[in-house]
Order: structure tokens, then sequence, then C-alpha cells
């Protein structure tokens, strides 16, 4: 139950963090809940720090090429890019799939962790939902610019209309995308704005009256901090992870039936489902360190976000990079056992064709690279770990581009061999990509509280009524 009496809704915290119990691991022990509080606040009080502001700049100049390149391929038409008769699906495709990946650890941390009660997930949980949502944002980019007209994306809806036979093709792993994109970023948008609304009451209650406390008073949407109010806030989360977490194999799963469901080589294969759930989970986690590394230091954030947080996270990062590994040898070995020759062909072409180095580069950071993270040492070293995360990402762009390129350019017919060159314009969408993401995250740490206060308070043990005012 909990104290009838609580000081305000800004020190509330969650029933099942009552009653008082050993302090947790993932969270310093002396520290109260006015210093969470406060700590969580600093960066939407005070003025952005000189590297806050570099990073920005950095990414709205990225931004502004890429939003440069889509004009001027709207304007041009798709044939600016590398494409060709035998590559017709590259770049596009796989960034697509690349920030698809990249969202998955968001729900994973949200939905999943939360059902198994899982502790260390509360400091890092509001910032991987937000990368969830940004990174869809990148990911539904790519298909509406490859149709060349998306002023006419709407067509892709199954909505009344005056155009006669013309009708989408639900036998269409490709807008079975449409269907599961647009799904996993509402799920994914509620998950997230739930988890805010005790903290967007927290702040209500410690800013000032003006336009930020009215903004605050309208998101918490008349949170009281009762214990009613928790039972149905919980009752509703708890639903709503429920509901999400089929999302995290069926997303991907979907995303993976676009080649699965082909007779290219080197796509037909039915383990594509979890080979490709896996590498996104994979992806997910290591943006996620990269993420939390960075903001950790930047935002002094180090109580919060621990070494025993990048542990656990690392110790998942191992877990699917050894998946994605045993996926790639299983790969070679159906094609080598299957006797087909042009199955054998395309995996003997992506290790010692003209893309080999693009196939070495993946193995060597998606397989070789996470086996370090064995070691504990490894595993609780903040430096290693942001060069391991980044390697992880880049190993799985590489990863889609092999599988993408590497089976199309090389088709049953010699005379249809021809190589696949991204252009200025692909690599300047790629970059505008990064951008709008970093953009959106940069804004997000300023705008709203990156770790759940509520959440942490809970793990650390306090009270509601043991507000340290």
């Amino acid at each position: 139950m909990m104290p009838t009496a609580r000081p305000r809704a800004s020190e509330a915290t969650p029933p099942h963090a009552l009653p008082p119990r050993a302090p947790s691991r993932w969270i310093d022990a002396d520290i109260t809940s006015r210093q969470i509080t406060d700590d969580v606040m600093r960066p939407l009080v005070t003025r952005p720090t000189a590297g806050w502001f570099a990073c920005l700049g950095a990414a709205l100049a990225a931004l502004s090429l890429g939003i440069g390149m889509v004009a001027y391929e709207v304007t041009t038409g798709i044939g600016v890019w590398g494409l060709n008769r035998s590559v017709g699906w590259a770049f596009d495709i796989t960034n697509f799939v690349f920030w698809v990946g990249i969202g998955h650890a968001g729900t994973l941390i949200s939905a999943i962790l939360l059902l198994l009660r899982q502790q260390w997930r509360t400091s890092i949980s509001r910032a991987a939902e937000a990368m969830t949502i940004f990174a869809v944002m990148c990911a539904a980019m790519f298909p509406l610019i490859h149709m060349g007209r998306p002023w006419l994306a709407f067509w892709v809806m199954p909505y009344p209309n005056g155009r006669g036979p013309l009708w989408v093709n639900f036998r269409s792993p490709l807008l079975w995308d449409v269907f599961a994109i647009n799904t996993y970023l509402t799920i994914s948008l509620l998950f997230w704005y739930l988890g805010m609304i005790p903290d967007f009451g927290t702040l209500r209650d410690r800013t000032p009256g003006g336009f930020r406390r009215l903004a605050y008073s309208l998101l918490s949407l008349g949170w009281n901090g009762s214990a009613r109010t928790w039972s149905r806030y919980e009752t509703a989360t708890t639903i709503l992870a429920g509901l999400a977490t089929p999302l995290v194999i069926s997303v991907h799963t979907i995303v993976s039936m676009d080649f699965a469901t082909s007779v290219v080589p080197g796509w037909h294969a039915t383990l594509f489902p979890p080979y490709f759930v896996a590498g996104a989970v994979f992806s997910g986690f290591g943006m996620v360190l990269t993420l939390l590394i960075v903001t950790r230091s930047t935002m002094r954030l180090e109580r919060y976000i621990t070494v025993e947080h990048f542990d656990a996270m690392a110790k998942i990062l191992l877990l699917t990079g050894s998946i994605v590994g045993f996926s790639y040898a299983t790969e070679f070995f159906s094609a080598w056992y299957g006797g087909n020759v042009y199955e054998r062909y395309t995996f003997v072409n992506r290790m010692t064709g003209p893309y080999a180095w693009c196939f070495w580069t993946m193995v060597g950071c998606n397989v070789i690279a996470p086996q370090t993270l064995w070691a504990r040492r490894v595993r609780r070293s903040v430096p290693a770990l942001l060069v391991l995360s980044v390697l992880v990402n880049v190993g799985m762009w590489f990863e889609r581009f092999v599988i993408i390129v590497t089976s199309l350019h090389r088709g049953y017919l010699p005379s249809t061999w021809v190589m696949y060159k991204p252009t200025i314009v692909e690599v300047g969408t790629l970059v505008g990509s990064f951008g709008l993401f970093f953009t959106c995250f940069l804004l997000f740490i300023r705008i709203l509280p990156m770790i759940a206060m509520w959440e942490v308070k809970a793990v650390a043990g306090h009270s509601a009524g043991a507000a340290h005012d």
C-alpha cells in the first residue's frame, strides 16, 4: 500500500518500491530521491554546453546535406542513384533494414525486460525508447524516396478510393512492411509517452509558472501520484508491454520476408526470420551503447548509467553476436549441403568476389570483435565498449549491403553481371539519415528527461514519504 501522506507528486515512486529494501547494485546507495530529481532535471533547465552545440551543429549539417540530396533525387528521378538493371535494390533497402534493426533494442528494453522485471533496464529504457522512435523515422524515409513520387505514398494504404481496380497487393512483403512499421511506430510512441507521464508530473511540480509548466501540466494528464493512479498506471504499462513484445519478433521477421520469399540465390532461406531478429537486437544494442556512453559523460549521469549497466548490455551483445555468427555459418553450410550450384557460387562470390572486402569487414565487426566480450575487463571498460559498439553498427550495415548487393550483381546469366557503385546522392542521403537521427536525439535530451526518474527511484528503494526536501 502507498502511504496516504505524500509531499507531492514529483517525489512519488510506484508501490512496488515499498517496503524499504536493501540498496540496488544498479544505483548508488547514498543517493536521495531529491538528488535523482535534480540530476535528471538539470539538463532541462541549464544552458547547453559547447560540446552539445558542436554536436548539434554537425548533426544539422548532415541533415541539411541529406535534405538537399533527397530534394535533388525527387526533382531529378532515381536515375541519379547507382542502380542498374541487375542491382535494383542497394543503398535504399540497405539503409531501411539497418534503421529498422536499430529500433529493436528500444522495444526489447522497454517491453520484454519490463515483463521480466529486470532492474538494470530502468536507467537506459527512456533513451532506448527515444532511439526507437527516431530510428523508425529514418527507416520510413527510404521507401518513400525510393517510390520516386513520395507525395503518392498514401496509395499504399487500403482505403476506399475512386481509382477503379487499382489496389494494393496484400500478398507483397513490401506492403507487409508498411503495416509492420506503422504498427511498430504507434506502439513505440505510446510506450514512450506512457513511461514519461509520472515524470511529467514531477516536472510540472518543479517548474515555475509559465509556458513550460502549462506544457508539462497538459502532458502529465492530471497525474497526482495516488495509490489508485499507480495501480492503474502499472496495469496499463504491463498490458502495453505484453502487446509490444511480439513486435520485437514480428517486425523484423516481416522485413526478412522481403528477401526470404524470393528465388534469388542467397535469399530464399528459412533461416532469415530468426537471423534478422537476432541481428536487429545486436545492432540496436550497439547503438544504445554508443549513445549512452557519450551522453553519460557529457551530461554527468555516471551515477545512473553505471558500469554495471554496460556490463549487462555487453552480455546481450555477446549473446546476439554469437547468434549472428552462427547464422553466417549456417548459411554457408546450407549452401554447401544443399547441392545447388547457384547457391554455392553466391556464397563463394561473397568471400572471394569483388565485394569480398565488405564481407570480411562484416565478419570482423560482427563475429570476431564481439568475442572479446567474454573478458570481464572488456565488458567493464567504457572506451573498449565505445569502440565495439561503433564496430557493431558498421558491421551490421555491411551485413545488409552484402546480403543485397552480392546476391544481385551476379545473377544466373553472366550477361547480366554488373558492378554497383553508390553515387554521391546515395551517400549524402545516408549521411542525412544519421543527421536526422542525431538531431532528434540531441534535442530530446535537452527537452525531455532522458532517464525515467520514477523507475530509478523505485530501484533505489526510496518510498514516496521519504523525500529528502
